[in-house]
Formats: C-alpha cells, structure tokens, sequence
C-alpha cells in the first residue's frame, strides 16, 4: 500500500453552511419533545372558592350564627336570650337519660325557666329592641300595664330585632308541642312544667307585643301632633293625628 492512497474510500463531506441545525442532539426525533406551550391565566380566590364550599358573596359570609353574632349590636344579650331557652328545653328532653330524679330536673328547668322570664322581660327587650313592661297595682287595687319604649329616634338593630322576635314566638311553640306530647304518652308529672314554661313564654311573648303595639300608637301620635295644618290650628292636628292612628292601628291590629 503506497502511502498516496488514502485509509478510507468515504471522505466526510463538510455540512451545508445554508442548513440551520436546531433541536437537541440527545434526541433522535426533535418533534416528539415538542410541549405546548402553557400559558398562565390571571385567576380569582372568590372563583376557587365556589367549587370549596366558601361563601363567594357578602350575604354568604354574613350567613350562620357567627354572622349573626358578628351583625348583633348586642351580641351577649342575643346569647343569654337563647340560652336560657335552649337550656330550659334541653334540660327538660335529656334529663331522662342522666337522672331519675324527678325532683332535681324539675328545680333546673324551673330555675332556668325563671332566669329566662327575668332575662327577657328585663334585658333582652330593652336591649335588643328598646321595650319593656310590668305590671302595676294601683292604691285602689286595680292592676294595670305599663309599657316603656325606646325614642324611635334610635332604631333597634335590624338583626337583634328579627332573632328577638323569633325566640319571642318560636318557643312557646315549642312548649306547646311538648305539652302535647306529655299528654299523648299520658305523662302527667311532667305536664305541670310544661304548663308553667307556657306561662312564662306566653307572658313575655304578649306583654312584648302590646308594648311594640302602644309604642307605634305613641310614635304616630306624636307625628301627628307635629304636623300642624295651616289655618285650622290645633283641629287639623287632630284630624291628622286620628287619622294616623287609625292607619297604624289597621296595620298593626
């Protein structure tokens, strides 16, 4: 072999300057890696939060009895108004289940049945909605109502009024099916405790109602004592006070 002749028959060709090469090169097809390209989108958490279970508007978040609280003027009022209540019926359904002592339940349920009258009569209507009544006797011996309102001036919170008036009429429901119920299942001891919690609710719930009742009659009188008509002194403001009063009083009789 002459040292003219080359060792190898193929020559290696020099790459074509006008191909642009690109890709990887661990890689023997460039296509397969090829990913789409991700792009990202602006997001909201009220969005995310629909498909958690979270509240998404104000009226959501307000919701449940942490927003009741949290909307309350007096939330420590609202407490104790259905606590004693709650407490006096729950009392009253599990005592079975924990004693048989007919004589220690009783006492608990009369307790908090009379806390609760006190509670309500006292504090809760006068907090909450700015109302309060009692019952007086007179030098003569004749008994009377007396009702006291807040000036309308300073309105009641719309939340602490609603859940007032609830806990006003829901729960001598309640007692009624209780008392209902006694007396189906012929349970007689306990029917005088049942008895005295309707009398209890039952009396808060209509001395409230005449007190909101001559609370609005008092407030249309002094609007209509105020509105004085030209002209015709003080008959135009009877006219007009009698006129409001009736107006009232079909509204709310």
């Amino acid at each position: 072999m002459s040292a003219a002749t080359p060792l190898l028959d193929n020559t290696i060709e020099a790459d074509d300057p006008g191909v642009e090469l690109s890709g990887n090169i661990n890689s023997s097809n460039n296509t397969s890696n090829t990913r789409p390209p991700v792009v990202l989108t602006p997001t909201n958490r009220a969005n995310q939060s629909n498909n958690s279970g979270l509240a998404s508007t104000q009226s959501d978040a307000e919701s449940g009895i942490a927003g009741i609280f949290r909307q309350s003027a007096h939330p420590v009022a609202l407490f104790f108004l259905f606590f004693f209540r709650i407490a006096a019926i729950g009392v009253y359904i599990v005592s079975g289940f924990f004693t048989d002592s007919y004589v220690l339940f009783t006492v608990i349920v009369v307790v908090l049945l009379a806390m609760d009258f006190w509670n309500c009569r006292n504090v809760s209507g006068r907090t909450l909605v700015g109302l309060r009544f009692w019952n007086q006797v007179d030098d003569d011996g004749e008994s009377y109502w007396v009702f006291e309102s807040r000036d309308p001036s300073r309105p009641a919170n719309p939340i602490d009024s609603k859940m007032f008036w609830i806990a006003l009429y829901v729960f001598p429901a309640l007692w009624t099916t209780l008392l209902i119920v006694s007396l189906l299942k012929l349970g007689l001891a306990f029917i005088p405790i049942v008895v005295l919690a309707l009398v209890f609710n039952v009396t808060n719930a209509i001395g409230f109602t005449y007190a909101d009742r001559d609370a609005k009659q008092r407030w249309a009188s002094s609007m209509g004592s105020g509105w004085g008509i030209p002209g015709l002194g003080g008959i135009g403001g009877q006219l007009l006070t009698g006129a409001v009063q009736k107006s009232v009083g079909r509204m709310f009789n």
